[in-house]
């Protein structure tokens, strides 16, 4: 065999091996891309929004700021009602749908200057917009299977690189500082959208979840306990939900508080700030993928919120020591903090995508993911005006944030232990995903 020949298998064989290890087939990766374009898109308008409504239409700063809350606000709906269509209509044409409607919503904001119409359009593309994850997450489920956290895993490292070209892209257009540039950007945000919903098309509608079978192996088997179908009456799936929406604040401590902490309580430079973002994101891509196999079950997804209480200890106290005086200890704490807080997102994220889709029964998937995704979007409104009161109250409040939430993690750990059903020495539950 010559040396090209084997080369050229040896590359067929790599090649091979990589799509093997992304899950869900040549649909999954499709969606993989997608999901890359997306946050390409979002990385561009996303950056630059805030400066857009200031610079291209004139607005002032308390309007700027009323009009992010108006459309946060309204984008809270948007992550229900998405799961809600999904369990009533093909996973596929409502994914294409939500990815019209925010190209639609965001090039409508180029036809006026007008503030209630700004934001109208505005709160009208953050529904569709905020009903994406839910989506994204509910494919994921159906067309990766039970590999879906690893595929998950996957998506948010792609996710994030997307973002950072994006954002560099954005950079480059706001040094320019034009209105021509700041349309680029827009338009290059909904051209984003035009094809990814072109690349949707080509996917496959997956398959529904199909309801489990138990197999009974002798008369002491335990029946299984059914699930309800609506997640508005289910008070435990509520109660996970509300836990999650604590979870997820490392969101805005890393992106609020920290900032905000570094210029107004300790000695190190501005400058840190960005660095540490950089950081954040280097990490997620380095390690979100390796770090999902410790959640590929939903028994294993559950002792994950042991370490993560462990991390946001860490990470609070760590905020507390940057407070206590000199350069270099300010430097070194944040740079804990901000490790320990980004690993407790990484492995809470996991936790999340697996423990979110086994609570919730499989005629009612996208309605219970709709309302999961209510933690997220009650986060980022919430979230930033409870950081400014933290970062006001001091460095005693980081330790209180800290112990609220090892005892969330402790709660929800013990809430969803009693919510899934205990399994049984006789009993072999078999679902239609792991065949």
């Amino acid at each position: 065999m010559s040396r090209s020949t084997r080369t050229t298998r040896s590359s067929h064989l790599s090649r091979s091996a990589l799509k093997d290890r992304i899950p869900g087939g040549p649909d999954g990766r499709r969606m993989l891309l997608i999901g890359f374009i997306d946050k390409c898109g979002t990385g561009l308008w996303s950056t630059a929004m805030a400066l857009y409504f200031t610079y291209v239409t004139g607005l002032g700063l308390g309007q700027v700021g009323l009009l992010i809350a108006v459309a946060g606000a309204a984008g809270i709906a948007g992550a229900p009602l998405g799961g809600l269509l999904a369990d009533r209509f093909p996973l596929v044409r409502v994914i294409i749908c939500t990815q019209l409607l925010r190209a639609t919503a965001l090039l409508a904001l180029l036809t006026t200057d007008d503030y209630v119409l700004l934001v109208l359009f505005s709160a009208a593309g953050a529904l569709p917009d905020r009903a994406t994850n839910v989506l994204t997450k509910l494919y994921a489920a159906r067309v990766a299977g039970p590999d879906r956290v690893r595929y998950q895993a996957i998506n948010r490292t792609t996710s994030n690189i997307g973002w950072t070209i994006g954002g560099l892209g954005a950079a480059a257009a706001l040094a320019v500082g034009t209105t021509t540039a700041f349309h680029l950007l827009l338009v290059g945000d909904v051209l984003s959208y035009l094809l990814m919903a072109a690349l949707t098309l080509r996917c496959a509608e997956p398959p529904a979840p199909a309801a489990s079978r138990v197999t009974a192996a002798s008369t002491d088997a335990r029946p299984a306990t059914a699930k309800p179908t609506n997640p508005w009456r289910d008070r435990g799936f509520l109660a996970f939900t509300a836990g999650e929406s604590v979870f997820f604040l490392h969101d805005s401590i890393l992106q609020v508080a920290l900032p905000l902490w570094i210029v107004h309580a300790t000695d190190a430079p501005v400058g840190l700030a960005p660095l540490l973002m950089v950081a954040n994101s280097a990490l997620v891509v380095t390690f979100q993928v390796p770090l999902s196999r410790y959640g590929s079950s939903t028994e294993a997804a559950r002792r994950l919120l042991a370490p993560v209480a462990g991390l946001f200890a860490v990470g609070t106290l760590a905020l507390t020591v940057s407070a206590l005086g000199g350069r270099t200890l300010s430097i070194t704490a944040l740079i804990t903090a901000a490790v320990a807080l980004t690993f407790a997102e990484m492995i809470h994220t996991i936790a999340s995508w697996e423990l979110s889709v086994a609570l919730a029964p499989d005629d009612a998937q996208g309605a219970y993911l709709g309302v999961h995704g209510l933690a997220q979007s009650t986060q980022r409104c919430a979230g930033p005006l409870l950081m400014t009161a933290l970062v006001s109250a001091g460095p005693l409040a980081w330790p209180v944030l800290g112990a609220a939430l090892v005892t969330a993690s402790a709660a929800q750990s013990r809430l969803v232990r009693r919510r899934l059903p205990e399994p049984s020495l006789s009993v072999a539950k078999v679902t239609v995903s792991e065949h």
